[in-house]
């Protein structure tokens, strides 16, 4: 059951109307990072979680996500509500409105037009949202890692958000927001580090030869080497050979047939069979033209 409180979980001041600017925004509203997604991720994880504390944690996150939706909507609004009269009231003639919603290399004019200066859910270029940005799997520790991901993604675009303006309401209120991405990734943290053991993610232990060799595939030019691939943890494998073939086998791929089968694709090989001395004249170089050495066999 939900509940909707009007007041927001944080002030919005907007000094000035700046349609371009809300467009940028939008990205947190509609887009692959935004707290929709994010909402709707956690929410849909928790339906499924066994666990009564995770439950509760992504309840919790999933409900303030979907206010964090509500005040980023409502910068969106208010940095439209200049353009939103505009547009609606007709007040100006075509080429001064024009000029109005896409002067200065502003790209919202799209969004303006066709959403009436709201706050749809869409990206900033303009692309709808769509459940493909939910990522949920059903597995705790993969899933929590993921939403850790997540998180500061969002973190990221609220810094680069925050770097695009100076209107100190918007920046402060876009601090909030990335303050809070921090204290949920602290959570989910948190919450998958209290599963022992949780790595390997999922039940099953990776086969032994495996799982510390680390294959350098990327040669050329100088050896790199980290913790990731050079300490008494990695077996680092840099033979081009020794990449190849790793279960000891000779590197083909085979599959049992049945008679018939076999007899089947034997017919199709025979039928599909290319004649490697064939000089058959192509439709390209019938095209090329004269002074082309044209050989057609008969």
């Amino acid at each position: 059951m939900f509940a909707h409180n009007k007041r927001l979980q944080y002030t919005v001041r907007v000094s000035e109307t700046n349609p371009g600017l809300a467009n940028l925004m939008l990205e947190q509203f509609g887009g692959p990072q935004g707290e929709l997604a994010a909402a709707l991720r956690y929410f849909t994880q928790a339906l499924a979680e066994e666990d009564a504390g995770r439950k509760d944690m992504l309840l919790d996150i999933a409900t303030e996500e979907l206010s964090h939706l509500e005040v980023i909507g409502n910068i969106v609004v208010m940095l439209n509500k200049g353009a939103k009269g505009r547009l609606a009231e007709g007040v100006e003639q075509e080429a001064e409105l024009y000029r109005a919603i896409s002067g200065g290399g502003n790209d919202s004019h799209v969004t303006q037009l066709l959403y009436g200066a709201g706050a749809p859910l869409t990206n900033s270029g303009g692309v709808r949202w769509t459940a493909a940005y939910i990522d949920t799997i059903g597995e705790p520790t993969a899933d929590l890692r993921s939403n850790i991901a997540a998180e500061a993604r969002a973190k990221i675009v609220y810094e680069r958000l925050i770097n695009l303006t100076d209107d100190p309401g918007v920046k402060e209120a876009l601090g909030f927001l990335m303050t809070r991405e921090i204290a949920h990734q602290k959570s989910f943290e948190k919450a998958l580090y209290a599963i022992q053991p949780s790595f390997p993610p999922g039940k099953m232990a990776g086969r032994p030869e495996f799982t510390s060799v680390y294959f350098n595939l990327s040669q050329g030019g100088p050896a790199l080497h980290g913790p990731w691939n050079n300490n008494d943890n990695w077996q680092t494998v840099s033979d081009r050979d020794a990449q190849c073939a790793v279960d000891g086998g000779d590197g083909s791929a085979s599959v049992g047939l049945t008679t018939a089968e076999e007899a089947l694709l034997k017919r199709m090989a025979a039928r599909t069979m290319s004649d490697p001395g064939a000089e058959p004249l192509t439709g390209a170089e019938l095209g090329a033209g004269a002074g082309v050495n044209h050989q057609q066999v008969i």
